[in-house]
């Protein structure tokens, strides 16, 4: 079943122990690819592209189900640490830098601070948790990555501040 494929990444999700963990730590090599090929706008497009795909997977696969966010969905998990990334991926590309020179402190922050907001589910990623649908399973992840990316870019900027 092609959903299943799709919000379990591959069935990177079926993997034992923190799949949720597993599909973000698949999404940073598939970022970087995709950054290096096309840099901001292709993470943009590739980002939309499989919000859409994965809110469609999650309803088809969690449809009569009881459960509507079963942890083997993982591509929330990718788009939101997709999310987290942006801000970096943006300047590169704004700046003109080489596309394949991502900072390697970036990726770091991007997924630990991702996880912290994906896990915790403080303020508006708890809100999205308890929708209760597919809609809801993949704007918590979202609203996690957005907030991750925003703390990355200011990390960021604090970074380039004391040491450049």
């Amino acid at each position: 079943m092609i959903a299943r494929m799709i919000a379990s990444v591959g069935g990177v999700g079926f993997l034992p122990k923190a799949p949720g963990t597993w599909g973000s730590l698949i999404a940073l090599p598939a970022f970087w690819l995709l950054h290096g090929i096309g840099e901001f706008p292709l993470v943009l497009a590739a980002t939309v592209v499989v919000f859409f795909l994965g809110w469609w997977a999650t309803a088809q696969v969690t449809r009569a189900q009881v459960d509507h966010d079963p942890g083997w969905i993982v591509v929330d998990e990718v788009v939101g640490q997709w999310l987290a990334l942006f801000s970096m991926s943006f300047g590169l590309w704004w700046m003109g830098f080489d596309s394949w020179g991502f900072p390697w402190p970036g990726y770091v922050f991007g997924f630990a601070l991702f996880r912290l907001f994906d896990i915790r589910k403080p303020w508006l990623v708890g809100w999205a948790d308890r929708r209760g649908d597919a809609l809801g399973v993949m704007l918590d992840d979202v609203i996690a990555g957005v907030m991750a990316g925003l703390c990355v870019a200011a990390l960021g900027a604090l970074a380039h501040m004391v040491f450049v």
